[in-house]
């Protein structure tokens, strides 16, 4: 039976949150325990040189999301995990795929419009400020996606661009030199694509609204029940839709539970009785894992070794495919 190859990777810059558990770490170990899929972490640590300027920030969030990938039951014998800068085949093949992804297509990438739409609106130069790497990343992201001919990446709605670009720059590719590439599929599930943050925003580092995934229990439930909340009073009818509360426990519920929360919001249900259960809901469900977490962090070197491990596993997978695509460039021996 052949098998999928599913991969995912979080980029290194910050503290592990519920939105990297919900959106992507927690499908990709489901997914990883199907026997028809070969699954691949990584650390995407060369993207997080684009946003971040501090080494020491890099390392640390390095080791911290590595310990919870394995914390939260990884099997790594199993799963190749890996840290994106030990594949030197992944930084080969993003200059080829460079050299036949058109400029336009970079254009058109959401990141770099906000920044160029952000110096506009200061009065600035389009391009003031903007390095090449966050230009160019859309390319890297392909190259880690097309290096291991995913079929499937798990994703957030906000990251389906870069699953449409890979596929582009795959098709350009192999129009030119022949059919080496799997075109990837988003898969995005629909409960918990996009996780919100405590203000309502998408939960993320750069709005400073993130849960951070491994707080101690009483933080944890203070995080929580600062989830912000409208003035309606208990009794009164409460709106799901638009509910950073209700998204954030949707996201770790059931069917069933996410139903009996609803039915709950429109008989009034008191915001600081909500946000209880939501934190209830979360921590039974992480706090197993929370000490064997803390475990890891403590002995950074075991980490260290599984990342290597890994590393010899995916270069055993990118080393020749990219060998089959130096021959097809014409970048081969001559005679």
């Amino acid at each position: 039976m052949s098998k999928r190859n599913v991969l995912t990777g979080i980029t290194t810059t910050g503290r592990p949150h519920l939105g990297n558990y919900v959106g992507a770490i927690k499908p990709a170990i489901e997914a990883s325990h199907k026997d028809d899929v070969q699954s691949f972490y990584f650390l995407a640590d060369y993207h997080a040189l684009i946003k971040c300027r501090d080494p020491q920030v890099v390392n640390q969030s390095t080791l911290e999301i590595a310990a919870t990938w394995m914390a939260l039951g990884l099997d790594t014998d199993e799963a190749i995990f890996y840290r994106q800068s030990d594949i030197p085949e992944i930084s080969e093949l993003t200059w080829l795929l460079t050299c036949v992804t058109a400029k336009g297509l970079m254009n058109r990438a959401h990141a770099y419009k906000a920044a160029v739409q952000e110096n506009i609106d200061a009065g600035e130069d389009a391009d003031f400020g903007i390095a090449m790497g966050l230009f160019s990343y859309p390319i890297l992201m392909a190259a880690d996606i097309l290096m291991f001919n995913s079929h499937d990446v798990p994703v957030g709605r906000d990251q389906i661009q870069h699953l449409e670009m890979a596929r582009d720059i795959a098709q350009r590719f192999n129009h030119i030199f022949g059919e080496h590439f799997v075109l990837p599929e988003a898969v995005v599930d629909a409960d918990v694509s996009l996780l919100p943050g405590r203000d309502g925003r998408k939960m993320s580092k750069s709005y400073n609204n993130t849960i951070p995934l491994w707080l101690p229990e009483k933080q944890l439930r203070k995080s929580i029940m600062k989830i912000v909340t409208n003035s309606l009073e208990p009794g009164e009818p409460k709106q799901t839709e638009g509910s950073a509360l209700f998204a954030i426990y949707s996201a770790f519920a059931n069917a069933e539970q996410r139903q009996e929360m609803k039915q709950a919001f429109a008989d009034g249900i008191a915001w600081g009785a909500a946000k209880q259960q939501c934190f209830e809901l979360i921590n039974a469900e992480i706090s197993s894992a929370r000490q064997a977490y803390e475990a890891l962090i403590a002995e950074p070197s075991k980490v260290e070794l599984c990342l290597q491990k890994g590393a010899v596993r995916a270069r055993e997978v990118a080393a020749p495919l990219m060998q089959q695509l130096r021959q097809a460039v014409g970048i081969r021996p001559l005679g």
